[in-house]
């Protein structure tokens, strides 16, 4: 079996629970799944230098957890080359974040979409601090039977674990549908809680952390997915 590797898109911090918990939970679903997985954490500030030829040899790319990211433009040059080369990809919160971000300037075209946090001064800020923090909470989410959410949830709400201040702002939503980045879930008040690009393979934003509830015996089913698919990927990507 070939050893199927998969890129981390952040900084890691040895002490960070949202970076342990990532590489455990894909750690297990291979084991569980009887997967070779080679796990590389990809600094984003040298994610531009020679990136391509790196990042050419990844079966599948998590946006990762715990932002801000040191290179902001490292981080969304890595995930425009994911969407681009129709990678499997799993951003997950700050992943979430920085997906729409990419989306938003290198797609519909708006080179200011920028982040409160790290961008106040854009004239086109899509990700604002939640009205309510997600810091350690957690809340149910209503799936969306229209995308890929369906098929692998196969409900049509479930529970999620969250660690985040921000999130999309709701104004921007129906542009990003518009230009193809659908909702695959919502909270209560309608607010994407997953984006996904229908035209991908495997294409998925979450605002939550999966990672936080995936069992060692019972894999989330959004890592599951994401593992598969990075697996198809590589069959492909060998030949």
């Amino acid at each position: 079996m070939n050893k199927i590797t998969i890129g981390i898109i952040g900084d890691y911090e040895e002490n960070r629970p949202s970076h342990i918990a990532t590489n455990k939970a894909l750690a297990d679903c291979g084991a569980f799944f009887g997967i070779d997985l080679l796990i590389q954490w990809l600094p984003t500030p040298m994610l531009m230098e020679d990136g391509h030829k790196k990042l050419s040899e990844i079966d599948g790319f998590i946006g990762a957890p715990g932002s801000p990211y040191k290179s902001i433009e490292g981080a969304l040059w890595a995930i425009r080359f994911a969407r681009e080369g129709n990678y499997p990809f799993l951003g997950t919160c700050g992943g979430f974040q920085h997906a729409v971000l990419e989306f938003a300037r290198n797609v519909i075209g708006i080179k200011q979409a920028g982040h409160a946090e790290t961008n106040p001064d854009y004239s086109d800020i899509f990700i604002t601090p939640l009205s309510c923090s997600l810091v350690g909470e957690t809340r149910k989410i209503y799936i969306n039977e229209k995308t890929i959410m369906h098929e692998l949830y196969k409900e049509k709400e479930a529970v999620e674990r969250y660690n985040c201040s921000f999130g999309l702002n709701k104004s921007y939503q129906a542009m990003l549908e518009d230009y193809g980045f659908i909702t695959g879930a919502a909270d209560s008040s309608m607010e994407a809680r997953i984006l996904v690009l229908n035209d991908k393979k495997f294409y998925v934003a979450t605002l939550f952390q999966p990672q936080l509830n995936s069992p060692e015996n019972k894999p989330h089913k959004l890592i599951q997915a994401f593992l598969q698919n990075a697996k198809d990927f590589n069959t492909i990507r060998i030949g």
